[in-house]
């Protein structure tokens, strides 16, 4: 398999996963862990930046799939199924706004960054 064809197995993945999370039949560790994971590999926010050379894209390549493959063990499988089917739909059917996502996952980092930074702030 190139490596073009498991990254883009890899956001199907993710993609599911999210979708996942949204289903009332996934108990709530497994939603709670499912978004973390589907919003790391979204996020243009790294553990490691990627313009640090090999560790910025091998975090990237270790931490996601690591995450999917725990997060795919505690969801159901015909629940990831349905998912799955529905993430290939959505993703063939047409481009996803990969823009709004971004602007989304941008503006709860910077929320969590001042929440963290007022309470830093409240204990001084």
């Amino acid at each position: 398999m190139r490596l073009e064809d498991r990254a883009r197995a890899l956001r199907t993945e993710a993609y599911a996963l999210f979708l996942a999370y949204k289903d009332p039949r996934v108990p709530w560790y497994a939603r709670a862990f499912a978004v973390c994971v589907a919003a790391y590999a979204f996020s243009p926010v790294d553990l490691v930046p990627d313009f640090i050379p090999v560790l910025g894209y091998l975090d990237d390549a270790v931490l996601i799939p690591l995450g999917v493959r725990v997060a795919l063990k505690m969801i159901p499988a015909d629940v990831m199924s349905e998912c799955r089917a529905r993430a290939r739909a959505s993703l063939e059917g047409s481009r996803p706004a990969g823009w709004i996502a971004a602007a989304i996952v941008v503006l709860l980092w910077v929320l969590a960054v001042g929440a963290i930074v007022a309470a830093i702030a409240g204990k001084t």
